[in-house]
């Protein structure tokens, strides 16, 4: 008759699965959590800070002749940051991550709402508007890189339709997506500054009738393509020596159409310092 062997007891050595050794020499290029949800405080340009739920996804390289990560440590580097997120303590963790997962590559997302309190134009009424923003950080062999990725809703007006119209002309709302690696220091409002001024005319939480003329005027007055859009915010990037590299997308969703249009613009401008020589 056959004895089964009891399970370890609490207190005695159990055998870590996860890091035993694999025989199918295939890396992982990324293995973690994704969608987890944690409180964070995020600090913002009037020295305050948001509360705020974020959504975390956390990964790792894994080399081939190990059989898995340790998945309950990503949960735990998570609990330990339960503090102010800037661009600095979102480095650190993702320093930390490498460390404890034992890998050599290493990739954090936290996105989550950031509100800015805007003053309607003509009433000064204020109100709330939120933005998507992520924080996406990345390391291999030890290199940091961090990204600021906000998504900004603004309103576009056609060049096109205003041309040829007798009256009015269509517009729409439009989402831009701005992407940047930095150089140095620059706040989330700022960013989301360059993208709205550049806009057919930004949004408003709240507007009374006197803002309501004057956005619809703003708009007819600042007409703007999808190319036009991203062209102006990358012109203004360019001159801009904290931002090391971006990606600027706008997306209109049409109200004539069943569709949305779409422009890309990236630019890696260290890169090209680099090649430059």
């Amino acid at each position: 008759m056959s004895v089964v062997q009891p399970k370890p007891t609490v207190g005695s050595e159990i055998e870590d699965v996860q890091g035993s050794h694999d025989t199918r020499r295939i890396a992982i290029n990324k293995v973690g959590i994704k969608d987890i949800r944690h409180p964070v405080r995020v600090q913002d340009r009037s020295e305050w800070e948001q509360h705020t739920v974020a959504t975390f996804s956390m990964y790792v390289y894994l080399p081939h002749n190990f059989k898995g990560t340790h998945m309950s440590r990503f949960v735990q580097i998570l609990n330990s940051h339960e503090r102010e997120i800037s661009v600095g303590s979102f480095k650190d963790m993702l320093s930390e991550m490498v460390d404890r997962l034992e890998s050599e590559r290493g990739h954090i997302e936290m996105t989550f709402p950031f509100f800015v309190n805007k003053r309607a134009p003509v009433s000064g009424v204020e109100s709330l508007l939120d933005y998507e923003v992520t924080l996406i950080g990345e390391i291999r062999n030890g290199d940091p890189q961090m990204f600021i990725k906000v998504v900004v809703p603004t309103t576009s007006l056609c060049p096109c339709s205003k041309s040829i119209s007798d009256r009015g002309a269509h517009n729409q709302r439009s989402h831009v997506t701005l992407t940047v690696r930095t150089c140095k220091f620059v706040w989330i409002e700022e960013l989301i500054d360059l993208v709205e001024k550049q806009a057919s005319c930004e949004l408003y939480g709240l507007l009374k009738r006197p803002d309501e003329k004057y956005v619809t005027e703003r708009a007819y007055d600042n007409p703007k393509f999808v190319e036009d859009m991203v062209r102006d915010v990358a012109a203004k990037l360019n001159t801009d020596d904290r931002i090391c590299a971006y990606t600027v997308e706008a997306e209109n969703f049409e109200s004539i159409h069943n569709h949305s249009a779409y422009a890309l613009i990236e630019r890696d401008k260290e890169a090209e310092t680099v090649a430059a020589g």
